[in-house]
Formats: C-alpha cells, structure tokens, sequence
C-alpha cells in the first residue's frame, strides 16, 4: 500500500484532533454564545488552509484491489424506514429517477439506466467515517461533471445540494441532505456511484445511487440520492448550514481530509 501523502497526513491529523475534542464532549461549551463561533473559525481556516496547500483538483490516493477491504460496512442510515422507498426497492428500483434542477438553464430526470448509459469511472478509495473507521471500496459510478455540463448551472450557482431518500427523524419528517461546492462538483474523482466492488451498489451502502467525493469525510457522501438542486446559498435549505449533521449537531460543513 503506497504512503499517504504528507499533505494530506497533516490534514488527517487536524481533523482527528478535533473529533476527539467532540467526542470527549462540549455540550456545555456548545451552549454558550463564544464557543460555536471558536468552531466555525476553525472550519474556515480548515478550508482556508487546505486551499492554500493544496491544489482543489489534487486527487485523493487510490489503491489496488488487492488493498480492497473484506466487507465495507454501512455508515448511518443502511435500510431506509420509508414506505416509498421501500417500495422501489420491491420493484428493484425500475420506477427511480434522478431530479436534477435549481439554478440550471437544462433541468433532467434521469432514469438509472440512463445513468449506466452514460462514461463511467472506476476508482478504489478509502472511506473514512467521523466515527473513527475506515474502508477501501472500489466504486463505479458517472462523473458528477457531465451531469453538471449536461445541466448547464447558471451564473448564480454556487453549490450542489443532495436530497436524499433516508428518514432522520422517527416520524419521516427530515431526509438526509449534504452538499459540496463547485470546486469538488466537478473533481474527477468525485462520482454518482451505482456499483460497489463490482457489484450492483446494495441498499446497506446506499442504492440506488450515492455521492462519492473522496477527499471528504463519510458524512459528505450522501447516499439514496432523489434529488440534486443547484444553489447560490443554503439560506432555504432546513437551517442553512448546508446539511442535516451541519444544521442538527454542529458538524463542519467543509470536512476535507
């Protein structure tokens, strides 16, 4: 297995630091009115600093097969409690589409077979999860820029938003949502994965559909994907941080590893 790259050790490292400050627990500090503000100055100088060492395009490593790991476990949400979702997983998804809209000149619903139509890439990439685990898959999926390029984002688009299948809540009031920003959008190794180690992607790790964007933490990699909405903020989108873990328990919205 090649050495991880300096860079980006410093940036594991920076990271883990933090999550074992949260872990050990701040909810008394979260409550106060100084202590947020300490945490969301550390996301900008995370993302700050990771742009100015780092080019946006820099590829995150990429193994062999032999590296893959026996089994790649779920993360969140691995049976969505949802009767509509379920139902397509019944009908092995042939009533599914993908909406793609917000702030496009060319809004698309895309069936997965034309999805599966369309130049694929294949890449194997270690998944690291918030809660201290980590696992090497071999995705295939379409890149999220032809997607992109076929949508044509307007001028005002800033953001891309994911709306996800996956109950958060008990009585299905909140779907999983995350979001990335142009820059990794249009990274190459950033996907809309379909296949997991060659296989049809199960329903545990996210099917239909499912972000990959590898040089985030697990939680940016939205799975059950419905929906794709291009935005110039997050202003309308549930409390405007740009994702559920962002907007329910102060997470970093920018988690570049």
């Amino acid at each position: 297995m090649k050495h991880q790259p300096e860079k980006r050790r410093f940036f594991r490292m920076s990271l883990a630091g933090a999550g074992a400050v949260l872990v050990a627990g701040c909810d008394r500090l979260a409550q106060t009115s100084w202590f947020p503000k300490i945490l969301a100055s550390g996301e900008t100088f995370n993302h700050a600093a990771q742009k100015a060492l780092l080019s946006r395009k820099a590829m995150a490593q990429e193994f062999s097969e032999a590296d893959l790991s026996p089994s790649f476990r779920s993360n969140g949400t691995s049976d969505p409690n949802s009767a509509a979702y379920q139902a397509m997983v019944q009908n092995n998804f042939a009533d599914w589409s993908l909406k793609v809209d917000g702030l496009v000149e060319q809004p698309m619903q895309l069936t997965l077979a034309q999805l599966r139509a369309m130049p694929s890439r294949t890449q194997i990439t270690r998944h690291d999860c918030v809660e201290g685990w980590s696992a090497i898959g071999k995705w295939t999926g379409v890149p999220l820029q032809q997607i992109l390029v076929a949508a044509k984002p307007t001028a005002a688009a800033r953001f891309v938003v994911f709306h996800c299948a996956d109950p958060m809540e008990s009585d299905g009031s909140s779907l999983y949502y995350e979001s990335i920003d142009l820059d990794d959008a249009t990274h190459p190794q950033t996907i809309l994965a379909y296949a997991l180690n060659g296989e049809t992607l199960p329903v545990q790790n996210g099917a239909p559909l499912r972000l990959r964007v590898e040089r985030q933490l697990g939680y940016k990699q939205a799975k059950y994907l419905m929906r794709i909405e291009l935005v110039d903020s997050f202003a309308h989108i549930k409390g405007g941080k740009g994702g559920y873990w962002e907007d329910s328990n102060g997470y970093q919205w920018f988690a570049g590893i």
